[in-house]
């Protein structure tokens, strides 16, 4: 690593980076005994047409094709790798489709990604933004890519109404995706694929509605044209507002997308322009520990559909975004890329969120006024390729990716705070006076700029007819940030063998990187250098044409930031246990399952009474099933479900606070029909059916309570 003064940036070390790069690829290549054979001949190196089966999936909009119950896909994006298929790579990785999404009527991504057993979800900081821990590791909403590219997406909260898939990588990212916006993502990350045309005409009008008195209205317009249907475009919307299952909760949500793609013979692209507004007034927030150290029990949680939250708080967000994305082939083996995205975010909020001060629920209440502008711009732009080295086959990508953000915030916030009780709130709370402030409130000035420019390079080596592959690789990584800059390497290093068809046994290495801390210590401030973690993981993934499942055993070490004299470091060691299922035993049934059991360890501090302690906020176990079954007497009637079990985990890094596991169950229907010759479907689902009462994370040292049964209904039409 660099210190301030020595960081060089990208255009004047492209020579060192391809070198640092390529040291990971010469050793195997050389040691190849093939390859020593035939070095000496004429034929040394072939270059015909290939069709490795590990190359990224043709086309910029390219999805894995769904198992079989068409709930599931097949992979996902590996940033820089491109779509590609979960058996080929050595990574888990898994997508969830349109289907699923409206099979559940989710309305955001974190009612997607709840059907993993990896991801827990929380709220954010003081805000009504979505957290997702994946493999005990925090995953801000921020650090979401939407088509590969960060910084694309809505702030705080994103509508499954602007997206096509929902994919989940699990594990460590830094050379695949590069250093996240956030400095989050160290267990994973996601990837949202924006909405295009499919072959068919698509007309489709839905009407919604939740018991509470919440109404939407959407629709999905898509057609291909020109010559060979090359050109497509869609067009999505949708308007949705009023109360929801908790008590005085109202959100607001608009939101637009058009799609426009081409399908060309060598030049394939799409652009995708967007906006959404998303406002929640009367947000129910999260609840902060202010029990102390010397606690020993949490507050049960209380009804469900309690809000206490004073009325005045509020939460308006206004994202435009677009992303442009192309590839042009070279020739049969060679295709170049690139994409370039950005936004443009508005956001002010009043929030006040209850500190308990008492295990009887009582709590104290503070407010903070937040204005927030954000611009950003991400790119990318790489080549990638095939051909053999004597029997040795080799998939190449060289890649570069930039992101530069400037942003701004001011504040104001009360003082002394007004109290409350989390089972009796007071709602009525006078909006408290200002004791400090910070900033123009109506116009604030930039305050952060951030610039991250990363070049790659990997080659995926096949051997024996590519039932052997190894993938080697690394990403020399330059972060200047507002006080500080640094630069780092990323490797990694994969295989997957294919002993027979449908089996693949897998390995990685790979690192995670986000920005250090910055810490004060005796009235000095250190601006920490960046964490790097690693993770090691192997697995065995099982395909076949109706069924299929995974096993993976992983490790992720995770510095964290302690302070003594000495020291500003410890670790977080996360061990754990996945296993996914999915299968559709028979025509009518298709169903998945997954679980893992995870061993949090905070380790090496300096602080001797949290050694050796479960880290805040990361379950112990979490079980997932659901499925869909199609009632054989009504023809068109489907029943689904979805069962979700959360171990127990723990609010404070002493762990004297631990979180009661919980039980959830979601069902669901659905009727498909013709009226006045029209296609029409109709929905009812039904979330937390049994009103059950629970926090249902404690991410970041807060708690953040389950949501009360909710109703909804939903009647669609195709035309």
């Amino acid at each position: 690593m660099k210190s301030a003064s020595g960081c060089s940036r990208p255009a004047s070390r492209l020579g060192g980076v391809l070198l640092s790069s390529a040291w990971v690829t010469l050793p195997l290549l050389l040691s190849g005994q093939a390859l020593a054979e035939t070095s000496s001949s004429s034929d040394a190196l072939v270059l015909p047409t290939l069709n490795i089966e590990g190359d990224a999936l043709q086309g910029v909009n390219a999805l894995p094709e769904a198992y079989a119950g068409g709930q599931i896909a097949s992979g996902g994006r590996l940033g820089v790798l491109g779509e590609q298929k979960a058996e080929n790579v050595p990574f888990s990785v898994t997508g969830f489709t349109e289907q699923l999404i409206e099979q559940q009527q989710a309305q955001s991504v974190a009612e997607v990604l709840e059907n993993d057993a990896s991801v827990s979800v929380g709220a954010g900081y003081g805000n009504y933004a979505e957290t997702f821990v994946i493999r005990g590791m925090p995953l801000y909403n921020d650090d979401i890519t939407y088509g590969g590219v960060y910084g694309v997406l809505p702030r705080q909260m994103v509508s499954t109404e602007l997206l096509g898939r929902v994919e989940l990588l699990k594990g460590a990212s830094a050379f695949l995706n590069g250093v996240s916006p956030g400095g989050s993502g160290i267990g994973g990350s996601v990837n949202l694929e924006p909405k295009h045309a499919g072959d068919k005409p698509l007309n489709k009008i839905t009407l919604d509605y939740a018991a509470d008195g919440q109404a939407g209205l959407s629709a999905d317009v898509s057609r291909r044209f020109g010559e060979a249907d090359r050109w497509g475009i869609r067009v999505s919307g949708l308007k949705r507002k009023g109360d929801t299952a908790v008590d005085n909760e109202e959100t607001d949500t608009d939101a637009l997308v058009a799609g426009l793609d081409y399908k060309g013979e060598r030049v394939r692209g799409s652009l995708d322009l967007g906006y959404q507004r998303y406002a929640t007034d009367g947000g129910r927030s999260v609840v902060y520990n202010g029990l102390g150290t010397t606690a020993t029990s949490l507050p049960d949680a209380p009804d469900s559909d309690t809000n206490y939250s004073p009325d005045w708080v509020n939460s308006h967000t206004e994202t435009t975004f677009a992303l442009l994305r192309g590839e042009f082939d070279l020739n049969d083996q060679w295709t170049a890329y690139g994409a370039i995205g950005g936004n443009k975010n508005r956001e002010y909020g009043d929030y006040s969120s209850p500190t308990l001060s008492s295990s009887n629920g009582d709590s104290t209440l503070y407010r903070l006024s937040v204005p927030y502008r954000s611009y950003t711009v991400s790119t990318t732009a790489g080549v990638r390729g095939n051909f053999l080295t004597g029997d040795i086959s080799h998939q190449v990508n060289l890649a570069y990716s930039g992101f530069v953000n400037r942003s701004g915030s001011a504040y104001t916030m009360s003082g002394s705070g007004s109290t409350t009780n989390i089972y009796n709130p007071n709602t009525n709370v006078a909006y408290p006076a200002t004791l400090y402030a910070s900033g123009n409130m109506n116009n604030p000035a930039i305050t952060s700029r951030t610039q991250m420019d990363g070049i790659s390079l990997s080659d995926t080596l096949g051997f024996m007819d590519d039932r052997l592959l190894v993938t080697l690789g690394a990403r020399q990584q330059w972060v200047e940030a507002t006080g500080y800059n640094d630069e780092v390497l990323s490797p990694v290093y994969g295989v997957v063998f294919k002993p027979v068809d449908g089996v693949s046994v897998y390995a990685n290495h790979i690192q995670g990187l986000q920005q250090g801390d910055t810490l004060n210590v005796g009235g000095v401030t250190r601006q920490l250098s960046p964490y790097e973690s690693k993770q090691n993981e192997i697995g065995v993934k099982f395909e076949r044409e109706n069924y299929g499942a995974s096993v993976a055993l992983f490790q992720i070490e995770k510095p964290v930031s302690t302070i003594n004299s000495n020291s500003y470091y410890g670790e977080q060691r996360n061990r754990g246990l996945e296993l996914s299922a999915h299968a559709q035993p028979m025509p009518a049934l298709s169903v998945f399952a997954s679980a893992t059991f995870m061993d949090p360890e905070v380790r090496d501090t300096v602080d001797s009474s949290i050694e050796g302690n479960d880290a805040v906020g990361v379950p112990e176990y979490r079980f997932v099933v659901g499925g869909d079954y199609k009632i054989a007497a009504v023809d068109g009637l489907s029943v689904n479900g979805k069962v979700i079990r959360t171990g127990s985990q723990y609010l404070d890094q002493a762990n004297n606070l631990e979180l009661d596991p919980w039980t959830r169950l979601d069902l669901g229907a659905s009727y498909e029909t013709r009226v006045a010759d029209q296609q029409v479907t109709f929905r009812a689902n039904v979330k937390n059916v049994t009103d059950e009462d629970y926090w249902a994370s404690a991410t970041g040292g807060y708690l953040t309570q389950g949501a009360p049964r909710e109703v909804r209904f939903s009647v669609s039409t195709e035309f």
